[in-house]
């Protein structure tokens, strides 16, 4: 059955899926893979396919948010994703965090609406602990600069009172914003999937959020080798994955 969103059918899918939010990006991780070959552009949800190393992989965007976040990976799951490893854009939310370091979110907050249509708040949104620590076994073995802790999802960009919840939750030590990660963990558990996440950050704290988005999208920087190494950074954790499971 085709899927009405992604427009992609059992079979099509790898296990292995990585999630970038822009359907840009899935072309530049496409770069990466031997015989990438896209599949479907519909709405927001880009699809290629191909291989890593020898390892299948299957890299969709999701567009921006919990709910076509949660649209793309209930149609992968039923295509046959299974691994779904997210990488996006993040604003730090505290000091030390630098444009272009990686965040690796072992839960989030679920400020977000989409995963609340799911299931109580009290369900935590917590990534898989294998596919996790393939990833940061990886980032230490590649030497690249990360943190690990948990996040914070939510669904507005534009907040009136953005600096009063940012402070708040900067005060409980939470690493970085996002707004697909805990609609991501809490869809992919419900669902007996694994799922992780990336992080590039592109806004550090106290900066504005608007013109570090910009300038990410426009000016070459340490935003875009965050964006290059975190690519990186999720297929060779696939990879990882894979030889530690015997799929290769």
């Amino acid at each position: 059955m085709l899927q009405p969103h992604i427009l992609c059918k059992k079979g099509d899918i790898a296990e292995n899926v990585i999630l970038p939010g822009d359907p840009q990006r899935v072309l530049r991780a496409a770069e990466f893979l031997d015989g990438a070959r896209e599949l479907a552009f519909n709405r927001e949800f880009r699809t290629v396919t191909g291989k890593y190393k020898g390892v299948p992989v299957t890299i969709t965007s999701t567009g921006i948010g919990g709910a076509s976040c949660a649209i793309a990976v209930e149609e992968l799951i039923a295509c046959g994703g299974r691994n779904f490893l997210r990488i996006g854009s993040a604003g730090a939310l505290q000091p030390g965090i630098n444009i272009g370091d990686l965040v690796i979110p072992i839960a989030a907050v679920r400020e977000d609406g989409t995963s609340k249509m799911y299931v109580s708040e009290n369900y935590p949104a917590v990534s898989d602990f294998k596919l996790t620590s393939c990833i940061i076994d990886t980032a230490e073995k590649l030497q690249y600069t990360y943190v690990s802790g948990i996040i914070r999802s939510h669904d507005s960009f534009y907040c009136d009172r953005q600096e009063e919840i940012v402070g708040y939750w900067s005060n409980k030590g939470i690493l970085a914003s996002d707004m697909e990660t805990a609609t991501l963990y809490t869809v992919a558990r419900l669902r007996g999937a694994r799922a992780s996440c990336i992080l590039n950050v592109v806004v550090p704290k106290g900066d504005s959020i608007k013109a570090g988005i910009t300038q990410y999208q426009t000016i070459e920087g340490p935003a875009k080798e965050g964006e290059r190494r975190e690519i990186l950074l999720a297929l060779e954790a696939l990879k990882a994955l894979s030889t530690a499971e015997g799929r290769e």
